[in-house]
């Protein structure tokens, strides 16, 4: 279920909400291809299947900055933002990828709004805590902390 929030005060407000989680996404090779294809890495173990078969991870695996990438659209499902002019991502204080994404598995999204503070400029600093999981994965694909600034 997507929250909601309209303006600064209410974005403010949002410090320490738990938004959720996203709906399930698979990453299917075509979208490991086209990553690979706008990022100029074409790993085997991300673009070969049958190479990557015999690999560490028994199949093709989505990119980490993929993983990473994908925050984007998955965090528009987790908050809609209306009422200011300008949102930024400003950038990210810890990423890490503590388990691969295999080609076909299905990942969700999980946020956390750490803080929301006002900053320069009529400006609220926004700071969120993501999981990716992994649908049947004890460990997630990547946990990170991401600062994005709005403003009205």
């Amino acid at each position: 279920m997507t929250t909601a929030v309209q303006g600064l005060d209410e974005l403010r407000a949002l410090a320490g909400t738990d938004l959720g989680y996203t709906d399930w996404l698979q990453v299917d090779q075509e979208r490991v291809n086209t990553f690979a294809d706008a990022t100029d890495d074409h790993q085997w173990i991300h673009v070969d299947p049958a190479r990557a078969a015999a690999g560490p991870f028994g199949g093709t695996i989505a990119h980490g900055y993929l993983t990473l990438s994908l925050l984007i659209p998955l965090f528009g499902d987790l908050l809609a933002i209306g009422g200011v002019r300008m949102s930024v991502n400003y950038g990210l204080e810890k990423v890490r990828f503590p388990a691969p994404v295999p080609v076909g598995a299905k990942i969700r999204l999980k946020g956390q709004v750490v803080s929301a503070d006002e900053v320069a400029g009529n400006g609220v600093q926004m700071v969120v805590d993501f999981t990716v999981e992994i649908e049947g994965s004890e460990k997630p694909a990547c946990v990170a902390r991401a600062v994005y600034r709005h403003y009205a």
